[in-house]
């Protein structure tokens, strides 16, 4: 009995105790992990910390882009001088988001910028630009006048840096106050070197490019190439441990693990092709090329924020470039997964526009190694801001309102100095011409849109 009661024990089928059903995971999430956790690849999905010392930069940038607006809307009048209510008109034209009469209470938000005066003899409220505003214009002028030369170097190195030796003209045309070109660099820089560039029409697309005509060796070394040199002789650094390294600097706040910190170890030793080398000949199958590619593609945006005035750039307008590089498709996931490299701040155009920074050349929200023409262009952001209680007793602009007689209306003025106004003129050209001013002056003006390249918005893909 005691045996038959032990092996009744024996046959009976033991009892599991209920599991919860492991989750179905796509076998590429499971071969990632795996491939992640064997390889020297950074995390991918990282949470954006925000740094404020850039996002307050680009609250500045913000007011001074809207200022620039009306600026270029002023200047285009051949008087430099437009009439209040038409600022109304053509703010709704532009889509600058103003309501009705918005925009004139605007522009008295800035008065070391925009001066508002009576006209003596027409009687309506005209607007023009101050004299510390036109300072800042001239002065930005002359030093973009006087680095033409390093935009020479600057648009050659970009063009190197394509897989084919050249570039879409309408995309350097977009990005060319980043660059420190002017205007009329078409003209001015690329049919004035023909040693260096050459401009032809493409026939299946019909569209200009601009091609480099013979790679200069001596232009083929990146920025980081030579912080790492200067690192090696200052700091006398293992030069293996520096070799392929880039300088990284973490936004406050952003937690680092230790697993996290070995990836950024590992990462940093990883041999990468220099962006101004041709890939073409290689063969990118491999799981070694594409960590090469992939680190390639870090130093090309860091190349390319390196040729920028101001060290910054939209990350729409990288998009640009995204074909002639190499450059991944999910643009914003790629920046945030190496924050201690680049920001990408979402300030300035309520999340519309993101900027890629480069961290390495700021600190504290301004460039370590300011240029005249990045000085230039935040003197107007330091007119913005700027109180309008002490417009009332700056002295400057107290002087040149005793000086200038054109805010001073009286009646004797009126009849010895009726000859230098020229407006009143202008104005019945313009009825005559009914709209046809207006229209083009927004077209011009609309081609000359600091946001142009927001029509990338829709392209999610490609950010």
């Amino acid at each position: 009995m005691v045996f038959f009661s032990y092996t009744s024990t024996l046959l009976k089928p033991i009892r599991q105790s209920p599991r919860r059903p492991l989750p179905l995971t796509p076998l590429h999430d499971f071969t990632s992990k795996m491939l992640m956790s064997q390889s020297t690849s950074i995390p991918k999905k990282q949470e954006r910390v925000r740094d404020h010392g850039f996002d307050n930069y680009m609250e500045i940038e913000k007011k001074t882009r809207k200022v620039l607006k009306f600026q270029s809307l002023i200047l285009s009048q051949p008087s430099h001088t437009l009439p209040v209510s038409r600022f109304d008109t053509l703010a709704r034209r532009l889509g600058l988001g103003f309501k009705e009469n918005q925009a004139a209470a605007y522009l008295l938000k800035f008065p070391h910028v925009f001066e508002i005066y009576e006209h003596p003899v027409l009687r309506i409220l005209f607007c023009r630009l101050t004299r510390k505003a036109l300072l800042q214009i001239q002065q930005e002028k002359e030093a973009l006048d006087a680095q033409l030369s390093h935009a020479v170097t600057r648009l050659r190195k970009l063009v190197m840096m394509s897989n084919t030796g050249r570039l879409r003209l309408e995309h350097v045309r977009i990005a060319r106050k980043e660059f420190g070109l002017p205007d009329d660099f078409e003209y001015s820089v690329i049919l004035k070197y023909p040693e260096f560039f050459r401009l032809f029409d493409a026939t299946e697309t019909r569209n200009k490019y601009i091609e480099i005509v013979e790679r200069d060796p001596k232009l083929a070394v990146c920025s980081i190439e030579k912080d790492r040199e200067r690192e090696y002789r200052e700091k006398g650094l293992d030069a293996e441990d520096i070799r392929f390294s880039f300088i990284v600097n973490f936004p406050p706040g952003f937690k680092i693990g230790k697993y996290y910190r070995i990836a950024v170890w590992k990462w940093q030793r990883v041999p990468y092709w220099s962006p101004y080398e041709d890939v073409s000949g290689y063969d990118l199958r491999s799981l070694e090329a594409q960590k090469r590619m992939e680190k390639r593609a870090v130093a090309t945006i860091h190349e390319l924020l390196s040729l920028t005035v101001e060290k910054k750039i939209s990350l729409e307008r990288i998009a640009h470039f995204r074909m002639a590089m190499n450059l991944p498709k999910k643009l914003k996931d790629f920046l945030l997964q190496h924050q201690g490299i680049f920001y990408v701040s979402t300030r300035g155009n309520y999340g519309k526009l993101h900027t890629v920074f480069l961290r390495e050349a700021y600190r504290k929200g301004e460039l370590i190694e300011p240029n005249d023409l990045y000085l230039a262009r935040r003197k107007l952001g330091e007119l913005v801001l700027l109180s309008s209680r002490k417009a009332k007793v700056d002295k400057d602009l107290v002087r040149y309102r005793r000086d200038d007689d054109i805010v001073c209306v009286r009646p004797d003025y009126m009849k010895n100095d009726f000859k230098n106004f020229r407006v009143e003129d202008e104005i019945e050209h313009n009825e005559e011409g009914k709209g046809g001013s207006d229209s083009d002056l927004v077209s011009d003006y609309i081609d000359e849109n600091e946001d142009m390249d927001e029509t990338m918005d829709g392209k999610e893909d490609t950010v």
